[in-house]
């Protein structure tokens, strides 16, 4: 497969779509919480949503069935992960003030996590896929951020409750990834001395 086919694998092209689906949520969101009761908007929000877990879901089975998986397709998925979940806790941040907090831990796991990717990029280290760890994470993540954009008035103390276990599972993901990533910087210095 040449490099500019990578870019438009089947899988590939679900993440590009997963990413455009993005400011449509987003757009609805805003429209449904705008809109009282549980309102057309609020329907066509969570079959927005429900397309895009759907999309994820299949892309990776996609790739690894028709032998597609790329390179580039290792770095879109979470890319297009971390998009769509940005999103939906940046909305949420705005109905639930709790949820700020929750955008700040996002922000500084996802800010280290894109610097030692371009590192270790840099360093000539191959892109692995998501730890299981951070797989959980991602997981959890979208269950607890469904479930408040699902029930449309949940009383503050489960909004509470949900906020504060995501935060602790993302924490528990930022701190496995750190030795993890001690370990590939050493991989990477270890190459270049063998050089």
């Amino acid at each position: 497969m040449n490099k500019k086919s990578e870019y438009f694998t089947i899988p590939n092209l679900m993440g590009y779509f997963r990413i455009l689906l993005v400011p449509i949520f987003l757009w609805l969101f805003v429209k449904s919480e705008h809109t009282p009761g549980y309102n057309v908007y609020y329907w066509l929000m969570l079959v927005t949503i429900g397309v895009s877990g759907l999309t994820d879901f299949f892309d990776g089975r996609v790739a690894r069935k028709f032998n597609q998986v790329t390179d580039w397709g290792k770095m879109l998925d979470p890319i297009a992960d971390k998009i769509t979940i940005g999103a939906i806790i940046v909305a949420l941040a705005i109905k639930y003030p709790i949820v700020l907090a929750m955008v700040t831990l996002y922000i500084v796991k996802e800010g280290y996590m894109s610097i030692m990717g371009m590192i270790l990029l840099k360093k000539g280290q191959k892109i692995e896929g998501a730890m299981w760890y951070g797989k959980v994470c991602t997981f959890a993540t979208y269950v607890i951020i469904i479930a408040l954009l699902v029930v449309k008035e949940m009383p503050q103390i489960w909004v509470d409750i949900l906020v504060y276990v995501n935060m602790a599972i993302m924490l528990f993901t930022f701190i496995m990834y750190i030795p993890y990533h001690i370990k590939k910087l050493k991989e990477a210095k270890a190459s270049s001395n063998q050089d």
